[in-house]
């Protein structure tokens, strides 16, 4: 696990500055603390943090194949290197090395753009091709690592694992894109492709991208998709026995490194049975760690230990307490652009705690987008069973104005109150469905924003994020087509980019085995009802782990990592709220409208309204903004 770093003349073979490159790298010293390099040469610089984990004496990069003429820096684990080793050994390439890195040298050589479809793990790559005069780069399938990159006026191309590293590049515009606003208020995170900077993108998660001197620069090609197509006739036993088989296998490939390894378990189903697949599968006791609160309504510590004691793991408890809102200013750091999902304190915490003991953790990310975990599949699918009884203008005639004029009710049923009301019914999946997952509404946004900055979106609209991945969707039916969205936005935007943060923060790699790519693709193939039945989620994933965990673990209501935001922003941090919300910097932007905001801070603090998410996402964006205006000025 590391952070790479490129600068790419896409218009001849100007020098690159290496004291440049090696400010860019620097940035990122967090991610690789063990070792650090940059290579330079006309038209091409390469920079490279590495935190060392396999191969820990010879896999040093930026890396070149013995000619010299085709080297790579790379972020990431590729977990079947040792079968692509003996492949391309048998195609006459001479390994030096017994690292991940030089299988992908050799394989861009043997290959080229298709190198990709050979590898298996999480990887954020840049290959220079001397010969071919062409910079490769691609990302993993699901977006587990990321890749920030930016063509500048002066035709340089440059790149990085964090967008602080292209920031240290003084080329960088940093004019703010209004559609990354609208994004961000919306899903509380700037989705891919965009960032919060109108010069700089996010390499979607799937695709590659392959420039050529004195080429135009083509679009992002994608090289994977998740497929949806349904498997052949299939018994819930043989589902439930082969989906063990695949999981076990896609914990096994991740379990080689050459230090101290270990994995989160929080007591929910999904890291429980990561633990139990592992300590099926090691010699010594798992290494496990999690994070107790205070508070007893966020703190689920008691089934982390039971399954800690099944499985006789060396399990370490750290307590936290529920007021740790010391962070907030720190995540504004991490995160580089505007980030409000508040579990990023905890993740923080916990990533802290592992980091003490392992160098690599397995996490049980991933498994609510792939298996239906999430509540929200259950509402969209009640919401969507009403809509398919009523024809589309019947719905917008009657649950149109219900939903306008239907009163707000935090204390009714989930159905009937918040952002699941009425008027979603009057809307057809997906933009009831974006409706349901809005940190802050589309009524809400058009009272946040000025008229002079709602002018500047140009009538761009935050669903049209959700709308463009629809229009591409392998699938049709209603929940498998909102986890192909959760797996396009919240997975890569939100979940991903929280875990690799706060771990890099702490020079952690952490590995997720749900997201096995092959895994993916065979839990997409699943029947939707062995996904969700009734209201039960994960069906088929808690049915084939009864025979490893206890039904208390497996069928228990989620918790998720929550911190109490509400009491916060009505106690120890109202004054920090007032400050950050009314003060001169969100004033000074004209995006927004103050008396809203005024309306918004009094209305919570009254306990009138629940304005908790949309104040935090306030919050991060005013300290984002603040960072910014620090940056600006150095």
């Amino acid at each position: 696990m590391c952070g790479i770093v490129g600068i790419f003349d896409t218009r001849g073979a100007r020098e690159i500055d290496p004291a440049l490159v090696k400010r860019m790298n620097e940035t990122q010293h967090h991610r690789g603390p063990d070792e650090g390099d940059v290579y330079t040469e006309p038209g091409v610089g390469f920079g490279h943090r590495r935190l060392s984990v396999i191969d820990i004496l010879s896999g040093q990069q930026p890396m070149f194949n013995a000619e010299g003429n085709v080297g790579v820096v790379f972020n990431g684990e590729i977990y079947n290197y040792p079968e692509l080793t003996g492949e391309l050994q048998k195609l006459g390439y001479v390994f030096r090395t017994k690292s991940d890195t030089e299988t992908i040298v050799h394989a861009w050589s043997a290959w080229g753009e298709d190198c990709v479809q050979h590898f298996r793990g999480m990887f954020a790559i840049a290959v220079w091709d001397r010969v071919k005069q062409t910079m490769f780069m691609a990302r993993d399938r699901l977006g587990v690592k990321p890749f920030y990159y930016a063509v500048l006026p002066d035709g340089m191309f440059i790149f990085g694992s964090e967008l602080k590293s292209l920031r240290a590049h003084p080329g960088l515009p940093r004019a703010i894109d209004p559609r990354a606003v609208e994004d961000y208020f919306a899903y509380g995170y700037v989705p891919e492709p965009k960032t919060i900077y109108s010069g700089a993108l996010k390499l979607s998660p799937g695709f590659c991208l392959t420039v050529t001197i004195n080429q135009p620069i083509p679009q992002p090609r994608q090289f994977w998709d998740v497929p949806f197509k349904l498997h052949g006739a299939m018994t819930q036993a043989d589902a439930e026995g082969e989906l063990v088989v695949r999981l076990r296998e896609a914990v096994r490939i991740r379990l080689k490194a050459e230090v101290p390894l270990g994995a989160f378990l929080s007591g929910g189903v999904d890291s429980s049975a990561i633990v139990a697949m592992m300590a099926g599968l090691m010699k010594d006791p798992v290494n496990t760690c999690s994070i107790a609160f205070n508070d007893k309504a966020f703190d689920e510590s008691e089934y982390a230990e039971q399954v800690a004691r099944q499985y006789k793991t060396h399990h370490h408890t750290e307590t936290v307490d529920t007021d740790d809102y010391a962070l907030l200013d720190t995540l504004a750091d991490l995160y580089d652009e505007p980030y409000a999902d508040s579990s990023a304190i905890p993740t923080y915490r916990v990533c802290q705690l592992a980091r003490k003991r392992v160098t690599v953790a397995l996490s049980g990310d991933g498994g609510d987008e792939n298996l239906a975990g999430y509540r929200r599949y259950r509402y969209a699918m009640a919401e969507d069973s009403v809509r398919s009884r009523l024809p589309t203008g019947l719905r917008k005639l009657v649950f149109g104005p219900l939903g306008k004029y239907y009163p707000k009710a935090d204390w009714a049923p989930r159905m009937f109150r918040a952002k699941t009301t009425f008027e979603a019914l009057s809307r057809d999946l997906v933009e009831g469905y974006f409706h349901g997952v809005s940190i802050m509404s589309d009524a809400m946004r058009a009272q946040l924003f000025t008229p002079a900055f709602r002018t500047r979106l140009q009538g761009y609209r935050a669903i049209d994020v959700m709308k463009g991945h629809a229009a591409k969707s392998p699938t049709d039916d209603p929940l498998s087509m909102i986890q192909y969205l959760d797996m396009k936005t919240y997975l890569p935007g939100d979940i991903l980019t929280k875990v690799d943060r706060a771990s890099m923060a702490h020079a952690l790699e952490v590995r997720v085995p749900l997201l096995d790519h092959k895994l993916v693709e065979w839990i997409s193939g699943l029947p939707p009802e062995m996904k969700l039945r009734g209201s039960e989620g994960k069906y088929i994933f808690k049915k084939s782990l009864e025979q490893y965990l206890p039904n208390d673990i497996l069928y228990r209501k989620k918790m998720g990592f929550a911190v109490p935001l509400a009491g916060w922003f009505r106690g120890p941090l109202r004054q920090r709220v007032r400050d950050s919300l009314l003060g001169d910097t969100l004033k000074e932007t004209g995006i927004f409208n103050i008396d809203y905001l005024t309306e918004m801070v009094e209305q919570h603090e009254s306990g009138r309204r629940d304005y908790s998410a949309p104040i935090w996402t306030l919050l991060m964006f005013e300290a984002f903004l603040r960072k910014e205006l620090l940056g600006a000025g150095a």
